[in-house]
C-alpha cells in the first residue's frame, strides 16, 4: 500500500474532511488534495504532523508495515 492510499484511509476512518486534515498541517484544502491525489509530494514535516495526529508510526503511514 502506498502512503497516499494510507493517508486517505486514515482520514476517512476518522471521519475527517480534506479541509480538516489540511488545517492540521497548515495547508489549503487544495494543497492537501494534491498530496492525496499524487499531484504533490508529502513533505517530511507534514508526515511527522500527520503521524502524531493519527498516533501511528511513519513506517505504518508510508506502507512499510501494517502495524500501527
Amino acid at each position: 500500500m502506498n502512503y497516499r492510499t494510507r493517508m486517505r484511509n486514515l482520514r476517512e476512518d476518522n471521519d475527517l474532511t480534506q479541509r480538516e486534515v489540511a488545517q492540521i498541517i497548515s495547508k489549503s484544502q487544495q494543497g492537501y488534495s494534491h498530496i492525496e491525489d499524487g499531484r504533490a509530494e508529502l513533505k517530511i514535516d507534514d508526515l511527522i504532523k500527520l503521524c502524531k495526529f493519527y498516533k501511528v508510526s511513519a513506517d505504518y503511514f508510508i506502507g512499510i508495515t501494517d502495524k500501527k
